[in-house]
């Protein structure tokens, strides 16, 4: 064991968070999956387990892998993948695989399973944000013309290509990347008038999907989504109804693993309202300990960002770990009727897989920050010392 971790570098309390949740999301997972397996057939409970054990491995051993890179590596890797990532989103938005109305996936060939682009234009986006604002001239940051191509343009490509078949994904990376900017020094002013392009931008898009309805079929669900959870109906708001039923039943201590019966009822009781399912079989302790890790994974994660030894380092760590956080709390305040339905999965805990993999990636980058790796080629790289640390 001694010898294993030798191998592991980085925040040891980050690492602990990260195996921690992933070895017991085995346990609700496991559970979870009788109903889907009923429900769609073909696949058996010990099946569909399996396959997340593989997720769950392959996630791990990319989070290795990306915490033995330099993180100074990472800034040149996403202007390589930005164009990727656009030309997969275009991909998926014309010719991508469609569950449950929705194109957000593409098959992986041979392998069969399905990827959602999405997940990795977000990790990419938030890199290349963070760069550009540790590497750019001060004036060119400032100054929104300058800016626009270079930094704003990818930002409202990426949000645009995913938002006709993910507003809420959507709706989080421009948020995210707003609050990124923010944190880099990009003018208050420059930022309300990208959120105020970015409303007008939507409100454009749903005037023209309801005049032109064969090009999107996502606003209805929109709408329906937000009347529902404003009504109260039960019947029009039948997944949160079972949700906050099973978060009732319960209690303190729950009914004990695998023991849950509203997983019977809930359409998607292992990803989007796997907390529920976690709540009803461990009572309130054993929600209450998954937020611990969440909130303790986002104090570890500021932390690290603020002994990060550059600018770039600090920038990286908020912007990756933010869209982990931001994801996390966005699920749990959708099983508790915070919020209305999103389609947003538990990092780490759901069932899936690419949201896993690039959940580690970006939790391996994140490490990679926090290794304290030498400052060496800082001014080849062009990356500026860390403001924030040394403020």
């Amino acid at each position: 064991m001694a010898q294993v971790l030798t191998y592991i570098k980085g925040d040891r309390t980050l690492w602990v968070i990260a195996v921690v949740l992933a070895l017991f999301s085995m346990m609700p997972v496991y559970s979870a999956s009788s109903n889907i397996a009923f429900m769609y057939g073909g696949s058996s409970t010990f099946s569909m387990l399996a396959k997340h054990a593989i997720h769950l491995t392959l996630g791990l051993i990319l989070m290795y892998a990306a915490h033995t890179m330099n993180y100074r590596h990472f800034g040149a890797i996403s202007v390589i993948l930005m164009p990727v990532a656009l030309l997969l989103l275009v991909y998926t938005l014309f010719q991508g695989h469609t569950v449950s109305n929705a194109t957000r996936w593409i098959r992986i060939p041979f392998l069969g399973w399905t990827f959602q682009t999405s997940a990795f234009a977000s990790v990419v986006l938030m890199i290349y944000i963070s760069r550009y604002l540790a590497k750019a001239p001060v004036a060119r940051i400032k100054s929104f013309k300058q800016s626009f191509v270079p930094l704003l343009l990818p930002i409202c490509a990426i949000c645009g290509l995913i938002l006709p078949s993910n507003f809420s994904t959507a709706a989080l990376i421009f948020g995210i990347s707003m609050l990124l900017l923010f944190i880099g020094g990009y003018p208050i002013k420059n930022l309300l008038l990208i959120a105020g392009g970015g409303i007008a931008a939507l409100g454009l898009f749903i005037l023209l999907t309801l005049a032109f309805p064969d090009m999107s079929n996502r606003v209805s669900t929109w709408k329906a989504r937000i009347e529902n959870y404003n009504s109260g109906n039960k019947e029009d708001n039948y997944q949160v109804h079972k949700a906050k039923m099973a978060i009732a039943e319960g209690r303190i201590i729950g009914k004990g693993p695998g023991k849950s019966v509203q997983k019977n009822f809930l359409p998607q009781s292992n990803s989007d309202f796997i907390y529920a399912v976690i709540v009803e079989e461990f009572g309130m302790i054993g929600g209450v300990l998954v937020i611990f890790f969440y909130v303790l994974f986002m104090i570890r994660v500021l932390i690290i960002a603020t002994k990060a030894p550059t600018r770039f380092g600090t920038l990286l760590a908020v912007g990756t770990g933010l869209g982990i956080i931001v994801q996390a709390f966005v699920n749990l305040g959708v099983a508790v009727n915070l919020l209305p339905v999103t389609g947003q999965t538990l990092p780490l805990i759901s069932a899936g897989g690419s949201s896993i993999w690039m959940t580690c990636v970006a939790i391996g980058i994140i490490l990679s920050v926090s290794r304290g790796l030498p400052e060496e080629g800082d001014e080849e790289t062009g990356v500026e010392p860390n403001a924030f640390a040394h403020a």
